[in-house]
Formats: structure tokens, C-alpha cells, sequence
């Protein structure tokens, strides 16, 4: 089993920056410790209203960090020639909506196939990878691969945020997609809302190669510090993956 990826999203450093004003804490000094800690690329949300990360942000990124950035953006002509302008390693299309306080729910990659066709073809012609941002559902599924994205990464907030048998379904919901999308040949990727105790079962899951986590690693830096929350949620990820792994060669 391939080594599942570990991003690290620095967007919540730059909303306590904006919180204040001034230039700390930076975004750009946390992607720099979360390469040392272990992640394998970074993320960044580029938001029409910059209510985080900043134009600037995104400029020092591409600048100074060895590791891959991934552009999360929304499908509008702005963030478009933001990102053929940078030319980020990978752009994951988000929905966005002015008064979500976060990204609720994958984006209607089906519905939205006119809207999104000349945006993932003009990225990819830019060798820039591109990503939906989607729920674990088939249509979604086979939108992403008429539209020629290579890759997915499957909203886990509702997983994240319920318990119980609710939870669980959520989480088979996800293991069917992630097999699903993988048999059309897209690389799975998930995130939103992980935590060490929910990132275990979505690392299980074979078919996943990237998981893209940052609002709670910020948090629990104000207890642990940054590096120590990203090792402990890499070792997470491992041993889950390393588990998983064993039940299928034995």
C-alpha cells in the first residue's frame, strides 16, 4: 500500500494573523515548520473576501517553500488567473460562498459542468494539477472524470462532525466512494474536519492517497505547538495505514 500524504492547511495561522493586523503569526514560517515536521505539502484557500490567507501569502509560498502548494480556490474568473499566474503544483475547486464561515459540503461538480469544464482544461494545459472538492457520491464521481480532473478529494465533514451509526454510515459512504472513484482511475483524496480521533478510519481506507488537514492542527497547537500536533496526526495516519495494510496481507 502506498504512503498516504500528509497536507497540512496554514489557512487558520493567517486568520489569527487578521485577527490583529500586523505580520504574526505567519503562515509562511508555519509551512516551513510543517515541513520539518513531516508534511508532504501544503495548502492554502484564497478566498474572494482574503478573510486568511492573502494574495501575498500565496506569493511567498510559491517562493520560498520546497514543499508542493495546493491552491484551493473557487470556480471564478479571479482565482483562475490567480492560479495560472502561479501555477501551483495542484488547484483543489472549492465552493465558496461569502457568508460560510468554512467550505460546507463538496461542490456540485455535476451541475456545474459548463462552469467548471473551461477552468479544469485551462489548468491542466497550465500543469497544474487539477482537484474537485466533492461528496462521496457516484454522480459526483463520474462529473470529476467527464470533466477530466484527475483528481478528487472527498468532503469528510460530515463524517467528522457526527457519532454513532450516523458516523458510520458517513464513514462507509466514504470507503464505497473512495473504491468507486479509484475503479474510473482518480486519485482519492479527503479531508475537512479530521481530528486524531477521525483521521484513523479515513487513513485506513486503501483507495486514499492524500488527506489535507488544518483547522484542527492550528488549534491544538495553542496546547501542543504546531510541530508536535502534525508529527503526533503523521504517527495517526501511519499506524492506521500500517494496520489497515496488514489486515490485507494476512
Amino acid at each position: 500500500m502506498q504512503k498516504l500524504r500528509l497536507g497540512v492547511n496554514i489557512d487558520h495561522v493567517a486568520t489569527i494573523r487578521n485577527a490583529r493586523g500586523g505580520k504574526h503569526p505567519d503562515p509562511v514560517r508555519a509551512a516551513r515548520l510543517a515541513a520539518q515536521a513531516g508534511a508532504d505539502g501544503i495548502t492554502a484557500h484564497l478566498r474572494e473576501d482574503r478573510r486568511h490567507i492573502s494574495d501575498a501569502d500565496i506569493d511567498r509560498l510559491m517562493k520560498e517553500i520546497d514543499l508542493p502548494l495546493n491552491l484551493e480556490m473557487a470556480a471564478t474568473d479571479e482565482m483562475l488567473q490567480i492560479a495560472l499566474a502561479h501555477r501551483p503544483h495542484a488547484a483543489c475547486i472549492v465552493p465558496e460562498k461569502r457568508e460560510d464561515r468554512t467550505t460546507e459540503g463538496g461542490i456540485d461538480a455535476a451541475g456545474l459542468h459548463n462552469r467548471l469544464a473551461p477552468i479544469v482544461r485551462q489548468l491542466g494545459q497550465a500543469k497544474v494539477r487539477v482537484s474537485l472538492f466533492i461528496e462521496a457520491d457516484k454522480r459526483q464521481f463520474d462529473a470529476a472524470r467527464a470533466l477530466g480532473a484527475p483528481v478528487v478529494e472527498i468532503h469528510t465533514g460530515a463524517y467528522c462532525d457526527t457519532t454513532g451509526a450516523e458516523r458510520a454510515k458517513h464513514l462507509e459512504q466514504i470507503r464505497e466512494g473512495a473504491a468507486y472513484g479509484a475503479s474510473l482511475g482518480l486519485e482519492i483524496h479527503a479531508g475537512h474536519g479530521l481530528t486524531f480521533e477521525t483521521a484513523g478510519p479515513i487513513a485506513a481506507i486503501p483507495e486514499i492517497r492524500e488527506l489535507n488537514i488544518g483547522h484542527f492542527l492550528v488549534g491544538e497547537a495553542i496546547f501542543s505547538g504546531l510541530d508536535a500536533a502534525i508529527r503526533r496526526m503523521r504517527a495517526v495516519m501511519d499506524e492506521a495505514r500500517a494496520k489497515a495494510d496488514g489486515r490485507a496481507t494476512a
